[in-house]
């Protein structure tokens, strides 16, 4: 779905049964591990760094890394005391308060998304937005009031 809205896919994990060609196809492979290969990929502000293994051996060196760097985006996958538990690992390891404020977590748009589909699809709306830079509209019911509505499907 990411490459469809046009993101250059690549996926680091040095766990050989995950990061596997079998599994994504598509997708630039890198088994290194984020402090090894980040700072040879480069990040900018063309870069979001999305983590997602559960794993802080893995995700928190790659946070401490884009945190660090100017990407346009930055996301951690994990339940919200898991997420705290992260700030608290990030922020002894030296993260200050402005960039742990840039690190968006739990990942992904909430649309109260359940299957690993659903979490994906939130994952990338927020992406999207934030490669936009667009804030979301706040729709209320009276600015609905008189409009037409039409809706598709079933």
């Amino acid at each position: 779905m990411a490459q469809i809205a046009g993101f250059a896919v690549t996926i680091l994990d040095p766990r050989g049964a995950y990061a596997a060609p079998e599994r994504f196809p598509h997708a630039r492979l890198d088994p290194r591990w984020p402090e090894e290969a980040l700072p040879e990929i480069g990040l900018d502000v063309y870069t979001a760094v999305a983590t997602l293994t559960h794993d802080a051996r893995i995700d928190d060196p790659a946070l401490r890394l884009a945190l660090a760097s100017d990407c346009f985006y930055v996301g951690a996958l994990g339940s919200r005391a898991t997420h705290a538990r992260r700030l608290e690992r990030l922020s002894a390891s030296g993260a200050g308060p402005a960039a742990l404020d840039r690190l968006r977590a739990p990942i992904g748009l909430d649309i109260a998304a359940v299957s690993p589909a659903e979490i994906a699809v939130s994952i990338l709306a927020e992406l999207i937005l934030a490669r936009g830079r667009k804030p979301l509209r706040s729709l209320k019911a009276q600015d609905l009031a008189g409009r037409p509505f039409a809706s598709c499907g079933a």
